[in-house]
């Protein structure tokens, strides 16, 4: 690699980076001096800010919120996700491209134009205010994305893996369960981080089907320090500093694996 082409990562790695260095550092100042001094160091480290975002907000409720419904909807994502994409990659049968296509159809609907139909659907079933009215939701509309990179992924996995395994014995589910799950991990991987960013940071659906205070999540508890009077932006960027760490973390120990899953897609074995 050469010199120049190290130089221009490293200056794209500072960029991409930046916006996260300011975000923490925002988050230990004042008011006054977010505005006077937006892109320094705090004169003063307000560590204080960080708890009393933490309180103010109710983070410690709203983040067992998140986690709860993050969690559960990606778990849904995975297993649907998976099981379909190994029949859809694998296995031919009639209909077989009328059903790719309504999965290519999902990835084509406006999410925000269901709005007031999901509302509709949820007061029907008495799902407003729980849990299920953002994890069905989540997992729905996440389904397309993550079926068509499971079923790029499995196409690069030789066939001949499948037949060697049928010749000692094992059955479909064998096949599926002890040779193609194990070596989708960095698919799995990819799918997981991409429907945990778009679940985590969610604002609209959690906005339109949970009112109660007990249920809400993160994003709503950041819109808490914003009124139309004005925005306090010290406790909004603290806030805003305890809900990324979640993220952050997961991603670090996922990286290597979110990277093999983004390239192995485009490979035929």
């Amino acid at each position: 690699m050469s010199g120049l082409l190290k130089l221009l990562l490293l200056a794209y790695s500072l960029i991409t980076l930046y916006p996260l260095y300011w975000l923490f550092i925002s988050a230990f100042k004042t008011n006054q001096d977010f505005f006077n001094n937006p892109y320094g160091l705090p004169e003063v480290w307000m560590k204080e800010n960080i708890i009393r975002a933490w309180d103010l907000g109710n983070m410690g409720r709203a983040m067992i919120n998140s986690t709860i419904v993050t969690v559960t909807a990606v778990v849904f994502t995975i297993v649907l996700s998976i099981l379909a994409a190994y029949v859809l990659a694998r296995f031919q049968f009639r209909f077989k491209k009328v059903v790719i296509s309504l999965f290519l159809a999902g990835m084509l609907i406006p999410i925000h134009s269901t709005l007031v139909p999901l509302f509709l659907m949820m007061k029907e079933m008495g799902l407003l205010n729980t849990y299920g009215a953002l994890i069905l939701p989540y997992t729905a509309f996440e389904l397309s994305i993550a079926i068509f990179l499971g079923m790029a992924y499995m196409s690069s996995i030789p066939r001949e893996i499948e037949e060697a395994a049928m010749i000692d014995g094992n059955g479909w589910w064998g096949i599926f369960g002890r040779i193609i799950l194990p070596l989708c991990s960095p698919i799995i991987a990819t799918i997981s981080i991409l429907a945990f960013l778009r679940f985590w940071n969610d604002f609209s659906f959690a906005l339109v089907f949970i009112n109660s205070q007990e249920l809400k999540t993160l994003p709503l508890s950041l819109s808490l320090f914003s009124d139309g009077f004005g925005t306090d932006y010290s406790l909004t960027m603290g806030a805003m500093a305890i809900a990324v760490i979640p993220t952050i973390v997961i991603y670090l120990i996922l990286q290597e694996q979110i990277m093999k899953g983004m390239v192995a897609g485009s490979i035929k074995g």
